[in-house]
């Protein structure tokens, strides 16, 4: 697991704000959480029973808005905004 993690690149990319005291926190936090979740997955095991009442149900929506209603605003709250659509900053390499 690697433990250099880059906090201040983490909370940049969630646009969060972080004191430097809470990054020192961080620091030493996440690598053990990261550990216990590995622990975790490592130890496997089945998913519960399912019982018939605890299920998704679907409904019909009674005055669904029009496509598109609420775009416009959506895209004017967005930092920024390419053709239509929220632009981002790639993060994965093809």
């Amino acid at each position: 697991m690697n433990e250099n993690i880059n906090i201040k690149e983490l909370a940049k990319l969630a646009r969060i704000e972080i004191t430097e005291e809470e990054i020192s926190q961080f620091e030493k936090e996440i690598p053990d959480i990261l550990s216990f979740v590995e622990t975790i997955q490592e130890t496997g095991g089945e998913a519960g029973k399912v019982y018939e009442k605890h299920r998704n149900i679907m409904r019909d929506d009674k005055d669904p808005h029009e496509s598109g209603v609420h775009t416009d605003v959506l895209l004017d709250a967005a930092p920024e905004v390419e053709d239509g659509r929220i632009k981002v900053r790639r993060v994965i390499k093809k």
